[in-house]
C-alpha cells in the first residue's frame, strides 16, 4: 500500500479539476500539502475541506518571484520538501499564421519556463534532504501535435525533454523527475466542448471514454511514492490508449 504520510508536497495549479483530485488523493494518504494557484476562493475551499492542506496564492507567471515562492511554500510545510507537482498550465490557441508573439510567449513562459524554475529551486531544497520527487504534468498533444496549439504542444514537449535532462543530472542525488501525460480528461474545459467534437475525440480513444481527474491523481501518487524509486526521466501516459508510444 502506498504511504505518503508526513511527506511535504507542493502542488501548483491546485484550484483546477485535476489539481483538486491530486490534492484529495494526496490528502487521503496522509501527505502534508501546499496547494498553490491564482483563485483564492478555490484554495480556501481546499483548505477548509482538508485539514492537512496549506495554501499559498501565487501566479506562476511571475518568474522573478518563483525562488521566493518555493522558499515560502517550503517554510509553510515546515522547512523541508519531498515532492513537487507541476500541474499549472494555460492554453492560448490559434492557428500558427494568426498566433501573435504574446500568445506564443505567454504559454511558453507559464507552461515551460515556470516548470524549469520551480523544479530548479525545488531541487535545491531536495538536495539538502538527499532525496526528492518531481512530477510534471504534460499532455498527449505534446507527443502528437494538435491543430491550433503550436505554442501549447511546444511547451509540453519541452517539459518532457527538460525533465529527462534534469533526471540525468540529479539521479545520483536520489531525486526522481518524471512526467505524466494526460489524454482528454473530464474537466470544466472539456465540459464546454461541442458534443460532436467530443464524440470525435472519443472515437479516437480505444477505451471509448474520457478520463477522470482521479486517473491522473492516481498516477501522481504512484510517482511520488517509494514504489516508483527506480523510475526516472520517464513519461507515464494516461490516455485510455489514445497514444501508444
Amino acid at each position: 500500500m502506498i504511504d505518503l504520510k508526513n511527506k511535504n508536497i507542493i502542488v501548483t495549479g491546485a484550484s483546477g479539476g485535476i489539481g483538486n483530485s491530486i490534492i484529495e488523493k494526496l490528502s487521503d494518504i496522509g501527505a502534508n500539502i501546499l496547494a498553490s494557484g491564482t483563485k483564492i476562493e478555490k484554495l480556501e475551499a481546499l483548505k477548509k475541506k482538508f485539514e492537512n492542506v496549506k495554501i499559498l496564492k501565487f501566479d506562476i507567471s511571475q518568474s522573478q518571484k518563483i525562488d521566493e515562492f518555493i522558499e515560502n511554500a517550503t517554510k509553510e510545510l515546515g522547512g523541508s520538501l519531498d515532492c513537487l507537482i507541476n500541474n499549472a498550465g494555460i492554453t492560448q490557441d490559434n492557428l500558427a499564421i494568426r498566433m501573435n508573439y504574446e500568445e506564443w510567449k505567454k504559454v511558453i513562459d507559464i507552461n515551460l519556463t515556470s516548470v524549469f524554475l520551480t523544479s530548479k529551486f525545488a531541487i535545491k531544497k531536495m538536495l539538502k534532504n538527499k532525496s526528492g520527487k518531481i512530477v510534471n504534468i504534460t499532455s498527449v498533444v505534446g507527443h502528437t501535435g494538435n491543430i491550433g496549439q503550436a505554442n501549447y504542444t511546444a511547451s509540453k514537449a519541452g517539459v518532457v525533454a527538460m525533465s529527462k535532462s534534469l533526471a540525468i543530472e540529479y539521479a545520483k542525488k536520489n531525486i526522481n523527475i518524471n512526467c505524466i501525460s494526460p489524454g482528454f480528461i473530464k474537466t470544466a474545459m472539456t465540459d464546454k466542448l461541442d458534443e460532436n467534437f467530443k464524440e470525435a475525440i472519443i472515437s479516437k480513444i480505444p477505451s471509448a471514454r474520457l478520463g477522470e481527474p482521479n486517473d491522473i491523481a492516481n498516477a501522481v501518487v504512484f510517482l511520488c511514492s517509494n514504489q516508483s524509486n527506480y523510475i526516472n526521466g520517464e513519461t507515464l501516459h494516461v490516455n485510455g490508449g489514445m497514444y501508444m508510444a
